[in-house]
């Protein structure tokens, strides 16, 4: 949030420095995250005088430069040398003299230095606009008429305001009261009155409204949705003439980052940040019927935003109609119908107070993220909906020169009730660590609002303000005496008690060795957004949907992770970065029969070179058998046994106790396509709880180092296509051969020369016994024991 400081001295009752007050907004929990000035003009034109060309001459030694002397009001005029082709005598311009920063319209700004300019002394500059910032034309110089006074300050003459500054909190969500200035100034006020032992008051404004006029105009409101809408005000403004604000209205708004628009609109700007409270303004010529209704319109009624585009709206979006149709989504966005625009003469302005659920899930669902719905979804201050809209009128009737229309519409059918909190002394004092005394506590409380109705022995009853609407229990009674004392102020006790618990199971040792392994591999780690976009998954109806989503595009919780990564791969394809190992350590999530599942996973992909060219090697692209390679070094790293392994249709899968333990396969490239990749990407997905339970079977064994030679050996079969490596794998581990170290597949051939519905397996065998050296006689036996196995259970054939 952003506050202007000019604009919240206003309304203390007395100035503070700068640096004080932002020390004093962070002490009180309104952290200030920066400090910005905010200028008119950038550099206010500060140190630039209006002179006047006494003389103006050829420059000896250029044809376009002209010498002139221009007094700004010294004793001596100054030598300065121009190239503007317009510059003559007798002109009144703008001067900026040896020793003045100027700050052009782009670029940076520049120091005037007294300087030689072909060989002629030069004191200064006579500016154009686009020099200095007043506009965009380098035609020339600036011309004033006759009558500007010499040596009168060119920030004076064209009357720029002081710079104010802008103020950046870092405002949590919770503390909706502070949303606005009078907010702000009334939690400065209570620590200005609490730190200097006398009442400090907020400033507020003074708002008188004239007597009603003519012509009158009559509109009529009902609300028929009260849950959603507790209080609803409004009233009619006659023969307003929309025009631009005057200057001090849009300083306000600038300096809090918004542009003016209209007196009308920038009036309700101004409210809503004066006192947190929307409001809108509606042509009310185009109320049809003169009757506004509060109400939910039946669920797919086409609507047309303010910004021209059509939504179908859900049952539980509130609207704003008039006897006809929808003209506003209330407290979110308003129609193109309904608006104020130039032409407008006659306002009906509202002030409400809207349910935040409803116009949180509208705001969300619709993706229409606007101020209002912002301070609305928030909760704002029901006490505050009658004077602002007063406020405003009176603006409107003042800037605008309007005409009060009709009496003020109030209805609120169902009064809030003020939440009550109870609390003694001696749970402050536990929970705050700080001896506070009973009149300490009263005098803080009551400086920010809060009633105290009962007050017996060691306890309070206490009304809390409805500007608080996050204050419901004792502890939060708490945070506001610890806020308005500092928390720079908290006392820290010389001995802390703590207790000594069990720690949680805790996977983080394992994924941090996983983490370094893959890192040595080369892969990088990431962190995707668990909250991702389900138009990645139609047809899904396993989805854990967001009931309060951020924004549109984020609405379910990832059912699997393939996809944020395919999000980061085309982040990074998009900026010429295309050779990527990724992996991330993360969760799914879906639902089944109304039961939530949360599941760990590792996820890796790959795509692009995964070695690059080098002077003697050619760059290797990335493959299914790139991934295969990084998944058995972690299978190997982690000590993982008896593990299945099967390749079937270019994917891989690992099974561990006939469980899926990690699949590997390449994208599809229509999938790859609703991401904008034009690359292959390959992705291993491994089930990470699995994969701990596995790991945790393996027992390490200790061996020596065998002082034997290893032999190794190499196999073809030609199996059926039908006929998996899973079941080779399997056959050969039945054999429980000693002296079988390792065994693979290292290439797989199909061909139509070994017939149809045949495909060729490259098999290799390392054999090694621990206490001798083995002979060929028993290889050979070892591989004939294979052979038979595969021709027997397989029906395969020896390729020779």
């Amino acid at each position: 949030m952003i506050v202007s400081y000019k604009w919240l001295l206003e309304y203390l009752p007395e100035p503070l420095p700068i640096g004080v007050l932002t020390d004093i907004l962070t002490s009180i929990g309104l952290e200030v995250e920066a400090v910005e000035t905010i200028e008119a003009i950038r550099g206010g034109l500060n140190s630039l005088v209006i002179g006047e060309v006494l003389t103006c001459e050829k420059h000896p030694n250029a044809d376009k430069l002209r010498i002139t002397t221009v007094n700004i009001g010294n004793e001596k005029p100054l030598h300065i040398v121009c190239g503007a082709p317009n510059v003559a005598s007798g002109q009144k311009v703008i001067v900026a003299p040896v020793g003045t920063t100027v700050y052009p319209l782009s670029g940076e700004p520049f120091l005037i230095k007294k300087a030689k300019i072909r060989g002629e002394e030069s004191e200064g500059m006579i500016c154009a606009e686009d020099e200095i910032g007043l506009g965009e034309s380098h035609d020339g110089i600036i011309v004033l008429p006759k009558d500007a006074p010499v040596g009168t300050l060119a920030k004076a003459y064209y009357n720029i305001p002081d710079a104010d500054t802008a103020i950046h909190i870092g405002l949590t969500p919770n503390r909706s009261d502070a949303m606005s200035h009078i907010g702000v100034a009334r939690d400065v006020c209570a620590y200005l009155s609490h730190h200097k032992g006398k009442p400090f008051t907020v400033k507020a404004p003074q708002v008188s409204l004239p007597a009603k006029g003519k012509p009158a105009i009559d509109i009529k409101v009902v609300i028929e949705a009260v849950e959603a809408c507790p209080r609803y005000t409004g009233i009619s403004i006659a023969n307003v003439k929309i025009a631009e604000s005057p200057e001090w209205l849009k300083q306000r708004l600038n300096a809090i980052g918004l542009r003016s628009i209209n007196n009308v609109v920038d009036i309700t700007n101004f409210v809503l940040h004066e006192y947190g409270q929307p409001l809108h303004a509606f042509d009310a010529d185009k109320i049809k019927g003169n009757n506004v209704h509060v109400k939910f319109l039946p669920a797919g009624t086409k609507f047309i935003t303010l910004d021209g585009k059509e939504i179908k709206l859900q049952t539980n979006d509130l609207m704003i109609c008039n006897a006809q149709e929808g003209m506003c989504i209330a407290g979110v966005f308003g129609g193109v119908h309904s608006g104020v625009t130039n032409s407008t003469t006659n306002i009906f302005l509202e002030s409400a107070y809207f349910d935040p659920k409803h116009i949180r899930r509208t705001s969300m669902y619709h993706g229409l993220r606007t101020d209002a719905a912002t301070h609305f979804e928030k909760g704002v201050d029901m006490n505050n909906v009658l004077p602002a809209l007063q406020r405003a009128t009176a603006m409107m009737v003042e800037i605008a020169g309007g005409t009060l229309a009709s009496d003020i519409v109030d209805l609120y059918p169902q009064p809030i009730h003020q939440n009550v909190v109870e609390i003694s002394y001696s749970y402050i004092q536990k929970l705050s660590g700080k001896d506070y005394p009973p009149v300490t506590i009263k005098n803080i409380l009551s400086a920010l609002g809060f009633k105290i109705t009962v007050e017996k022995d060691d306890r309070v009853t206490l009304l809390v303000p409805t500007n608080k609407a996050d204050v419901t229990s004792p502890a939060d009674i708490v945070e506001e005496i610890l806020r308005i004392d500092g928390l720079d102020n908290i006392t820290i006790p010389s001995r802390l008690n703590i207790a000594l618990t069990k720690p949680m199971p805790s996977d983080v040792a394992d994924r941090e060795r996983i983490a370094n392994l893959l890192c040595g591999m080369g892969l990088h780690e990431i962190v995707t957004n668990s909250i991702v976009n389900s138009k990645y998954f139609p047809g899904r109806t396993d989805l854990v949907r967001m009931l309060n989503s951020l924004t549109s595009e984020l609405d379910v919780m990832r059912p699997s992770m393939p996809e944020s990564g395919l999000e980061v791969i085309q982040y990074n394809c998009n900026r010429k970065n295309k050779d990527l190992s990724l992996f991330e350590f993360g969760r799914v999530y879906t639902v089944d029969a109304g039961k939530y599942i949360e599941q760990p996973q590792l996820c890796i992909w790959i795509t692009g070179d995964v070695q690059p060219t080098n002077w003697n090697t050619k760059a290797q692209t990335a493959d299914i058998f790139y991934l295969k390679g990084i998944v058995q070094n972690l299978l190997q790293y982690c000590g993982l046994k008896k593990i299945a392994f099967l390749y079937e249709d270019g994917n891989i899968t690992w099974k561990w106790k006939n469980k899926v333990l990690c699949t590997a396969m390449k994208i599809p490239s229509k999938r790859l396509q609703e991401f904008d990749i034009a690359q292959d990407v390959y992705v291993a997905v491994i089930d990470w709880t699995l994969w701990q339970e596995a790991a945790a079977t393996g027992k390490i064994k200790y061996a020596e180092v065998p002082k034997f030679p290893a032999v190794q050996r190499d196999l073809a079969v030609i199996l059926d296509k039908s006929v998996s490596y899973e079941q080779v794998q399997h056959i050969t581990e039945q054999l429980k051969l000693d002296a079988l170290q390792e065994f693979g597949v290292f290439d797989v051939f199909e061909s139509e020369k070994l017939g149809a519905g045949k495909r060729s397996y490259a098999l290799s065998y390392t054999f090694q016994l621990q206490d001798r050296t083995l002979t060929d006689t028993e290889t050979e036996q070892l591989m004939q024991q294979l052979a038979n196995a595969y021709k027997t259970k397989l029906q395969a054939q020896i390729r020779e």
